[in-house]
């Protein structure tokens, strides 16, 4: 909400006052207690910090231009702050602006390169699943934010969520980092009736469809469509045909298959595999359903369906060949290929990739796929190198805010949005070019989340226009199929305990198996991989691993169960 000068000016006379005549000493940080003298005279007293609101925006207190740097750990993501409305009305309105810093390459190496030097940039944006979480509060990197909250903007409490705050919370009774896209359980009893998940099994359209819509949740039913695929359609353009594509191999392991580090697994949600037996957790990674579908990839590899480009390719040189339409079938997240859907929707309709029922386990149940869990995406932390400690705390509370939300979907008012027939909209021109190009619509207008690092996936539930194709068909097959999986997040050890080198040894192990077990020759080379694999496990210490996700796995059902009293 935008304030006059006028009131503005009568605000701060206001703090000025009540901070004079209650705590006159109080200083903020960065204050001297005196001013530079002039020649020959006595120090001027500087003047009173105002006193810390409760019940008030602290960034609307101070919105001097400041600029700080932020570090996205996704090599990724394009985009600037200050070339479009939205992040440009953001700083007018804050003071604040930032310099993001995003890695050319790998980047575990460039934060772990960081890590070793000792010095961060102001914010880091990463995985709550990643192991560099931990290493940086456990190495006082990073700052509690409940402290930076209780010292310069007790507002922040007024605005993140409690169940979040506690989720987060580390042992030693201290959080330090707040998440995006994040559920809670009050937020499932509000919103879960409108939450959709983002896990699917995608086929390129008028392929799928020339083919007769083959069933593709049996196991044979998979490999005939992707034979199907290949002699049918050998070449896109004049390019090979890639049968099938997956989430990018890395040094874990493949999201869409098994990720050994997060312990993810698209294939398994698919399957219906469950996550416990018993009130125990299950080996979802030794389910004998799980490791037959890995033998059925397996096959199809010795039939020439599995491309070379999926062992090597990085998310960009997919993204170019989503784009092209080179893919007949891929197990992957629906909004990771949205603007490129997009694209191709623009081109041809019927070229665009449409979810349909994928792998199925022998009971052909329905999947149980991902929806959203309290630990969110990703986690932003606040370095101790942080140039400002208050306006950085007084940024996060913006940023999580309602205001803050909304003004990262909406933008600026009249620019990108408007009230229309009583309620606030895009304009209808901006709506249609985020329809039609999303990647141009963040460069011209940045709003709708271009700037996702605190996002709040619930309050724009309802701001969030009806979806169009090619979006709203993967979006709506996903409803209904979603559980809460909040139970079973954070409990894999990280950092370096016993149990986080032991598990960090088994997830690179898994992470050189999977190709190996992909290429095997035979079924018979395959079992004596898988059974190597699983010796390299227990060596690592994978008994020490399993119970302390065991204990932290319980942990959370009790947090869980206080949160939903």
């Amino acid at each position: 909400m935008k304030i006059s000068k006028t009131r503005k000016t009568l605000t701060t006379l206001l703090a000025l006052f009540t901070a004079v005549s209650i705590s006159a000493c109080s200083t903020n940080q960065g204050t001297k207690g005196t001013t530079e003298p002039a020649s020959g005279k006595e120090p001027t007293p500087a003047p009173p910090a105002a006193a810390v609101n409760a019940d008030q925006p602290g960034w609307k207190s101070d919105n001097k231009p400041i600029t700080f740097d932020w570090y996205l750990n996704f090599s990724w993501f394009p985009n600037k702050w200050g070339v479009d409305p939205t992040s440009q009305y953001i700083t007018k309105k804050t003071g604040v602006n930032i310099n993001f810093i995003v890695p050319a390459g790998n980047e575990n190496e460039k934060l772990n390169t960081m890590i070793a030097s000792g010095k961060l940039p102001d914010f880091i944006t990463l995985g709550w699943y990643e192991d560099a979480v931990k290493k940086m509060i456990e190495g006082n990197m990073v700052l509690p934010l409940d402290e930076l909250a209780k010292q310069y903007d007790p507002y922040f409490f007024k605005v993140a969520d409690p169940a979040k705050i506690a989720w987060y919370t580390q042992k030693d009774g201290k959080f330090y980092g707040y998440p995006n896209a994040s559920s809670s359980p009050e937020d499932y009893k509000k919103y879960g009736s409108k939450f959709i998940g983002n896990q699917t099994f995608l086929v390129r359209k008028d392929m799928y469809e020339a083919l007769g819509k083959p069933d593709m949740r049996t196991q044979e039913g998979f490999l005939k469509a992707l034979q199907a695929a290949k002699e049918k359609f050998p070449e896109v353009n004049g390019q090979p045909l890639i049968p099938l594509g997956l989430h990018e191999f890395n040094e874990n392991g493949n999201s869409s298959l098994l990720d050994g580090a997060q312990n993810g697994s698209m294939l398994a949600n698919f399957l219906a595999v469950p996550y416990e037996k018993d009130n125990k957790l299950y080996d979802r990674s030794t389910d004998p359903e799980f490791v037959s579908w890995l033998k059925t990839f397996r096959k199809a590899n010795e039939l020439g369906l599995l491309a070379k480009d999926i062992f090597i390719d990085k998310r960009p040189q997919m993204e170019e060949k989503i784009a092209q339409g080179r893919y007949f079938a891929m197990l992957y997240q629906r909004t990771d290929l949205a603007k490129q859907n997009i694209s191709l929707h623009q081109k041809d309709p019927n070229s665009v990739y449409i979810a349909v029922d994928g792998p199925a386990n022998a009971k052909q149940e329905p999947p149980t796929l991902a929806g959203p869990g309290i630990a969110g995406w990703t986690v932003t932390l606040i370095s101790k190198d942080v140039k400002d400690k208050e306006r950085a705390i007084k940024f996060l509370s913006y940023l999580i805010s309602e205001e803050g939300n909304k003004d990262l979907f909406f933008g600026e008012k009249g620019v990108s949005y408007d009230v229309i027939n009583g309620k606030d909209q895009f304009k209808p021109e901006v709506l249609d070019l985020r329809n039609k190009d999303r990647g141009a619509f963040d460069k011209k207008y940045g709003s709708s989340f271009t700037f996702w690092m605190l996002m709040d996936t619930n309050l724009n539930l309802d701001w969030e226009p009806p979806s169009v194709e090619p979006i709203k068909q993967p979006e709506e097959w996903t409803r209904g199929k979603t559980k809460n999986f909040s139970q079973y997040d954070n409990i894999v050890p990280t950092g370096n305990s016993p149990e986080g080198i032991a598990n960090s040894k088994m997830a690179q192990a898994w992470g050189r198996a999977l190709p190996k077990l992909l290429l095997a020759k035979s079924d018979a080379e395959f079992d004596q991989l898988f059974d190597k694999y699983q010796k390299e496990r227990q060596s690592a210490g994978l008994d020490k691993v399993q119970a302390y996700s065991q204990k932290e796995f319980e942990a959370n059902r009790e947090k869980i169960a206080k949160f939903t009293k």
